[in-house]
């Protein structure tokens, strides 16, 4: 007999069904085999020593601060953590149970029924000449010129923008954006190149955002977070797809010392009432995409908390989307010039489709496709 610690496993059904295992027992052993954990904020007293003697009971587990069996404070914060099974027994057994818990209970409900995503690339056309990364910068023939390459390249969606959103960036006229956008846009829409892949067009400006859509775009990047209710309309109105992203401030403030008091609970507050805005004006939530905006208002540590928790946005049923490509993240974490973060850009966006994102924007396409494929296999 030899005994080895196996890895992650990401097709659990699969490795049972290769071992074996008869097909009543897949589903039940598949769920066994899922740890999960959950954050949560703010449990009153009470209901943190039902939960504690519930998850117990089942063999799950409540980690809970000192104090909190002695009720010495009204709220605390827990993790809850155990199998798929226990918790789907969980958001059973505390909807009979108060102080909360049957919210608790739906939430985990929630949290159970998300459904993974396919994995897409989406490229970076920036037709302006002041983007952060200068390799990214494409006017005119050079734009066409690099976006057939990404499409032989294998990009799923090509986001074309042409205003900066880099911080401290100038701000641009209407009337000078729709100039830089309207030469590639015609073209698209002359060549089709919408039928062999999706285009996004970057901006907030209704009158650019009307044009691509009018030449074949079908997702609108709104780094204002549907704050404007005509980019809403004209999604509606085009059938359309809306990226809704996070960003505290503007880009000429949004680096001026960010603070949350928790990251996570702030953007997921945001999303959710972003996304209540945009279904109330006739956007269904499968046109809706989130962004929590790497880089957009938040520090380091902000940006490594919302990527390692990035699961947590799929409960929304949105797709998710992560943009860390080449972002000076990277050289807060290991001094490295713009032009050299490729490696470190690859490691975060593989750790974050990992946890969760489908869509990953990307100055650097082929490379992405290698490095998501192998990552695929090696699920």
């Amino acid at each position: 007999m030899y005994i080895y610690k196996l890895g992650t496993i990401a097709d659990k059904k699969k490795a049972l069904k290769t071992l074996g295992v008869e097909s009543g027992g897949v589903g039940i052993m598949a769920k066994k085999m899922e740890l999960m954990y959950f954050y949560i904020k703010d449990l009153r007293c009470p209901a943190a020593n039902i939960l504690k003697q519930d998850a117990l009971s089942i063999g799950a587990d409540l980690a809970v601060p000192g104090g909190v069996i002695l009720c010495e404070k009204e709220v605390y914060d827990c993790i809850l953590i155990g199998t798929r099974k226990h918790m789907e027994v969980l958001s059973r057994k505390e909807l009979a149970q108060p102080f909360g818990l049957k919210t608790l209970a739906n939430a985990l409900k929630k949290f159970l029924s998300v459904k993974s995503k396919p994995t897409q690339i989406m490229g970076i056309i920036n037709a302006n000449d002041d983007s952060f990364f200068e390799g990214s910068r494409f006017q005119k023939e050079d734009a066409i010129t690099k976006t057939k390459q990404m499409i032989s390249d294998g990009a799923d969606i090509i986001d074309v923008g042409a205003v900066s959103s880099r911080p401290n960036a100038d701000t641009v006229s209407e009337l000078v954006e729709l100039q830089r956008i309207k030469p590639i846009c015609d073209v698209i829409s002359s060549e089709k190149l919408y039928e062999t892949t999706s285009f996004s067009i970057d901006s907030y400006t209704p009158s650019v955002v009307e044009y691509a859509l009018k030449s074949g775009f079908s997702i609108i990047n709104d780094i204002t977070g549907a704050s404007n209710e005509a980019l809403i309309k004209l999604a509606v109105k085009y059938d359309a797809k809306l990226c809704i992203m996070h960003m505290q401030g503007t880009p000429q403030t949004m680096q001026d010392n960010p603070s949350y008091k928790d990251v996570m609970v702030e953007v997921s507050a945001f999303f959710e009432e972003r996304i209540a805005k945009c279904e109330a004006l006739g956007l269904e939530r499968k046109n809706i995409i989130l962004d929590v905006g790497i880089g957009f208002g938040k520090t380091l540590e902000h940006n490594i908390t919302l990527i390692k928790n990035m699961a947590h946005f799929q409960v929304f049923g949105c797709e998710v989307l992560v943009g860390a490509s080449r972002k000076s993240m990277i050289d807060k974490i290991i001094a490295t010039p713009t032009q050299d973060r490729l490696a470190a850009t690859l490691a975060i966006h593989l750790k974050a489709v990992e946890n969760g994102a489908s869509i990953v924007r990307c100055h650097d396409v082929m490379e992405h496709v290698q490095a998501l494929a192998v990552a695929q296999e090696l699920k």
